[in-house]
């Protein structure tokens, strides 16, 4: 039974985790593709660069983090065409916190279940909240770790012409397949170690396959770090669970909800089989709260690897991901501490520490700086 469900639950489902992904990456870059080779897509970054050089990142960040929306991997890998070190690393970081099409499920589920009549305010929220928390974590970390000079915006506009279908076609293939070798491969292996940790546990004195989802190896360990979440409103197991699983692809969260709460393997996009239990365990508030934390925290396992690539460094890439965990924790904390105060439900240790991290964002936003004249050094691609 265990090489059974190691092979469909794991590596076929890995695998097909991975497909899924692949026709609307493809694209993704067959448009892209006609962008670049029209000559379009260096006119926006041009048009862009006014702009985003308030925040401290460089016009050709526009494309990257544009092609977030669809993917954060492309997005990240994309982000090897700016020359300038301390650019290339920033839009590295801020890539993953816009809201990639893996997260659309998850917000379908909790908007669907605890915001029916507002739905189209709260999505265009959670878009605008990872806009806003993208230039505010730019124009700290201009600040603090990546501090230097802007590049200056040296780019010849090529002429408008029809693109060759060669040219996009090769394109997009090349971008395609390296989509598949780098992060094919780590959501299939990270989809067999979930299999093992939510299908193995001890159960009836003995250790091996459960029956019961609260004997295995993540039931124990969400109990154990389900305290963290708790000053966040969703202090459950089931809940640091789906985080975990979120970690490995933002759509898990969904299908991990489903087995939790439901005891579904796979529940409608909108999971309206487990809108009553999950009203039990989350406030609207506290779900708010959890759509913004899986809005901001570490990408999938995926970008993760992109992540390491890009950076080609482990210091670097250990950093931008747990900045990308603490600030999600912090904006989190503080709307849901803020949020409760103002609906009369406030508890005053949550409230003084939740206006005590506003208070440090707000000082590391506007505290006085002097831009540095010297320019850090070229990245070897």
């Amino acid at each position: 039974p265990w090489v059974h469900a190691l092979l469909v639950d794991g590596v076929i489902a890995g695998v097909g985790g991975v497909l899924t992904f692949l026709p609307q990456i493809a694209l993704l870059f067959l448009f892209l593709s006609i962008l670049e080779d029209s000559g379009y897509m260096a006119r926006a970054a041009f048009i862009m660069d006014k702009l985003l050089h308030k925040t401290g990142l460089s016009g050709r960040s526009f494309v990257p983090m544009l092609m977030g929306f669809g993917c954060s991997v492309p997005g990240v890998m994309a982000a090897r065409t700016l020359e300038n070190e301390r650019d290339r690393r920033m839009t590295i970081m801020l890539t993953p916190f816009m809201s990639c099409s893996a997260k659309m499920p998850v917000y379908a589920l909790f908007i669907a279940a605890f915001f029916p009549k507002y739905r189209g305010f709260v999505v265009f929220g959670i878009y605008a909240l990872g806009l806003l928390v993208a230039i505010v974590c730019a124009m700290i970390l201009k600040k603090t770790v990546l501090k230097g000079g802007h590049s200056p915006f040296v780019m010849e506009l090529p002429a408008y012409h029809l693109p060759t279908v060669g040219n996009v076609l090769r394109s997009m293939w090349e971008r395609a397949w390296s989509f598949i070798k780098k992060a094919g491969t780590v959501i299939l292996l990270s989809a067999i170690v979930l299999w093992f940790l939510q299908g193995f546990g001890v159960e009836n004195g003995r250790f091996g396959m459960v029956e019961d989802l609260n004997h295995s190896i993540l039931a124990v360990i969400g109990s154990g770090i389900a305290w963290l979440f708790t000053p966040l409103g969703w202090g459950n197991w089931q809940s640091a669970v789906a985080t975990i699983t979120g970690l490995i692809a933002k759509e898990n969260v969904v299908g991990t909800f489903g087995v939790l709460f439901g005891g579904f393997d796979e529940v409608a996009e909108n999971g309206w089989q487990i809108w009553a239990n999950m009203r039990e365990v989350f406030t609207p508030l506290a779900a708010y709260s959890f759509l913004v934390f899986n809005l901001l925290c570490a990408p999938c396992f995926a970008a993760m690897g992109a992540i390491k690539r890009e950076m080609n460094s482990a210091k670097w890439t250990l950093f931008a991901i747990g900045y990308q965990c603490v600030f999600a924790y912090a904006v989190s904390l503080v709307l849901y501490q803020l949020g409760m105060l103002f609906t009369g439900h406030g508890n005053l240790l949550g409230s003084i520490f939740a206006f005590a991290i506003a208070a440090l964002i707000l000082y590391l936003l506007f505290r006085p700086y002097k831009e540095s004249r010297t320019l850090s050094k070229p990245v070897k691609i």
